[in-house]
């Protein structure tokens, strides 16, 4: 399911690189299981970690600066696991290419989603998730969803052909991927109701905002950090009910996904809060399974004491 605006006009060369990677990502993904993740991702686990060295600085940066309390090797063992788990994303992220519904259930398993669905009823919501775990089997909920219609936001990337690739790969039937910049308009013209169901609005929020001379900062792994707070805007301009999702991995490709309600749609609370409440939950799991989350982003590019880089604010109003 996709919206029919949202697909990019390639050049003739970009669509033979489209193809060729797409051609691939279907190879992958019909190799048996333990070729997939004991040896492609092996392969990929040892090319990145002791060939090109991916971005080593910068993520042995973030874990001392986020664990300062660790050792050389405990900082070196999570180190490596991070890569590992770096590399079964990867792999995660070309299987998907032939999966169906029901190997997408079978990877992702949304343990209280029962609970969660009588808990909704007819009400739109907002699910917000991050960099931790397999964050593209998330789109899977979904297939779980009765009632809603899961719009997964996500931030194009500038590469055409990658960008492309990716929509393919996320193009699933009971998923609605919508770019971050039309994501309030769409949530605005059907909050009540996308084709016969509710909305589902799936934001992985840990990514990094650009700084503005009113941003508000949150103490997060022993630093001071930007988060995106349109999941808390539009969920107190709406009264949405706002769940915070964790997951842990049971082997390798397969997880699960608890849901914990951070905001029921009713209750009055100060600003910032509903995301304080996510960032503290999110930081707990990190530190509870810190290789389980994405170290190599430039995730701390900003500072309070540091000049900001001005940014045109949009001209939108919630």
């Amino acid at each position: 399911m996709r919206l029919k605006n949202d697909s990019a006009e390639l050049g003739f060369w970009q669509r033979v690189g489209l193809e060729t990677l797409w051609f691939l990502c279907k190879c992958i993904s019909s190799l048996p299981y333990w070729f997939q993740y004991y040896v492609i991702q092996e392969m990929i686990y040892f090319i990145i970690y002791y060939c090109i060295r991916y971005r080593r600085k910068l993520v042995d940066t973030n874990l001392r600066n986020s664990f300062p309390e660790k050792s050389a090797s405990e900082i070196a063992d999570i180190r490596r696991k991070f890569y590992r788990n770096l590399a079964e994303m990867m792999v995660n992220t070309l299987v998907m290419a032939r999966m169906d519904e029901a190997e997408c259930k079978r990877r992702m398993v949304f343990t209280n989603n029962d609970e969660i669905q009588e808990i909704l009823g007819d009400r739109n919501c907002i699910a917000m998730t991050s960099h931790l775990g397999c964050w593209e089997y998330y789109g899977f909920w979904g297939m779980w969803l009765q009632n809603h219609i899961l719009v997964a936001v996500y931030h194009k990337i500038h590469n055409e052909i990658i960008n492309e690739l990716y929509k393919r790969l996320r193009d699933h039937e009971r998923e609605l991927p919508v770019a971050s910049y039309d994501s309030l308009r769409f949530f605005i013209r059907n909050r009540n109701g996308y084709e016969g169901k509710r909305l589902a609005f799936g934001l992985i929020s840990d990514q990094n905002p650009p700084r503005l001379p009113d941003s508000h900062w949150y103490r997060f792994l022993n630093r001071d950090t930007l988060f995106f707070e349109g999941g808390e805007q539009l969920a107190l301009k709406f009264g949405v009910p706002v769940f915070y999702v964790s997951q842990r991995k049971v082997r390798r490709g397969y997880y699960e996904a608890r849901m914990e309600m951070i905001y029921d749609g009713v209750e009055q609370v100060e600003q910032f809060e509903i995301t304080e409440r996510y960032v503290r939950l999110l930081e707990k799991d990190i530190q509870d399974c810190p290789e389980m989350w994405i170290w190599s982003h430039r995730r701390w590019k900003h500072r309070p004491d540091g000049k900001y880089r001005p940014v045109m604010r949009p001209n939108r109003k919630l």
